[in-house]
């Protein structure tokens, strides 16, 4: 880990841990470096702010499972991912939720979404002749609704499982999307 990321991951975990306390807005910068012994002129050679340093949490730590290849066959294990991060930092998705920083959550929820969802269109459509206007209205579908259920499980404080989720979501989704690509299909 380069110096620039290992002084970036302490200031995220700083963060992290004031927001288990103190909602974003009343954390200062002063805060999140007293809380891993930097100073405030690393922490601006770094972030503009405590939002930029949000995303930036969102961006690199909450979205590890974007490295990883999107295929139909693990659609379930991406989002399951998702759930599972929210779970385990729930303190800090909560506090970002409810925050003038629920932009950079919903920013990743969004990226995180459509991005896996982009992989998994593009192997079903695989030798369809599929117009991408019509691949982007696919994706553009799914993606908002997976947002949603991610923010109405987190509003309603998380108590089903993630797993439970995703097999409701497979119910829903499996075949759907072949089903689209091949009406779109111009060589159907």
């Amino acid at each position: 880990m380069s110096n620039s990321s290992h002084t970036k991951q302490l200031m995220a975990e700083s963060l992290k841990k004031q927001m288990e306390k103190t909602p974003i807005n009343k954390i200062s910068i002063q805060n999140i470096v007293d809380g891993c012994g930097l100073t405030r002129q690393s922490f601006y050679y770094h972030f503009q702010d405590v939002y930029e340093l949000l995303g930036w949490i969102y961006s690199n730590q909450a979205a590890k499972w974007l490295e990883e290849e999107s295929r139909y066959e693990n659609w379930k294990e991406g989002y399951l991912e998702v759930f599972k991060y929210i779970e385990k930092n729930k303190t800090f998705c909560l506090n970002t939720l409810h925050s003038v920083g629920r932009e950079h959550l919903e920013r990743f929820l969004f990226a995180s979404a459509s991005k896996h969802l982009i992989g998994i269109v593009e192997e079903i459509s695989g030798d369809m002749k599929v117009p991408e206007e019509k691949k982007k209205i696919v994706v553009d579908f799914y993606t908002p609704a997976f947002i949603a259920l991610v923010g109405k499980w987190m509003e309603g404080g998380m108590k089903t499982k993630p797993e439970e989720i995703i097999e409701a979501i497979g119910v829903l989704v499996d075949g759907t999307i072949e089903k689209a690509l091949k009406e779109y299909s111009i060589n159907k």
